[in-house]
């Protein structure tokens, strides 16, 4: 993994996908991006479906939704990857790549995670996650464009994935 101070962009990170196998940010180069932290028993469980639809709608236009399964808000990711995979597709049907439940905040935050709070700090240049669904929008050079917060629903954010597109 690379050190926060000497990453210019998402890319010199790897993460592990939801079955353990080491994924290469570089992989989703000019991609346009919306990385999610997400949980199966949450308030905000329902924007799997907009994420999808995002996903549906823009994919081949070169973008992805990135889910990051996350237990650290009210433990409300408490399965396994299986468990997690099977709940995405048997409920809202998802065909964007899920990565290993990650913690996104403190000693063990995933880097990638801490990078990108760095790169968009949320409310009043605060660097933590305030909870399940925050969304960060990285443009095609794996640059951080964006935090959104979890009450912005995913189909409010059409017109700025285009506008990146």
């Amino acid at each position: 993994m690379s050190d926060i101070s000497d990453s210019s962009s998402i890319y010199s990170f790897e993460c592990d996908d939801i079955k353990g196998q080491s994924v290469k940010m570089s992989e989703y180069q000019d991609k346009v991006l919306l990385i999610v932290n997400t949980a199966s028993k949450c308030g905000f469980t329902p924007q799997y479906e907009g994420l999808e639809k995002l996903q549906n709608q823009f994919a081949d236009q070169g973008f992805s939704v990135l889910g990051f399964p996350c237990n650290q808000f009210g433990k409300q990711e408490p399965g396994d990857g299986e468990a997690i995979q099977s709940f995405c597709d048997l409920n809202f049907k998802t065909s964007f790549p899920l990565f290993k439940k990650v913690d996104v905040n403190g000693d063990k935050a995933l880097p990638l995670y801490n990078y990108m709070k760095t790169q968009a700090p949320g409310v009043l240049g605060s660097k933590s996650i305030k909870w399940n669904f925050t969304k960060f929008l990285v443009n095609r050079k794996g640059e951080v464009i964006k935090r959104f917060a979890p009450k912005d629903k995913p189909e409010n954010l059409s017109k700025q994935i285009e506008e990146l597109l």
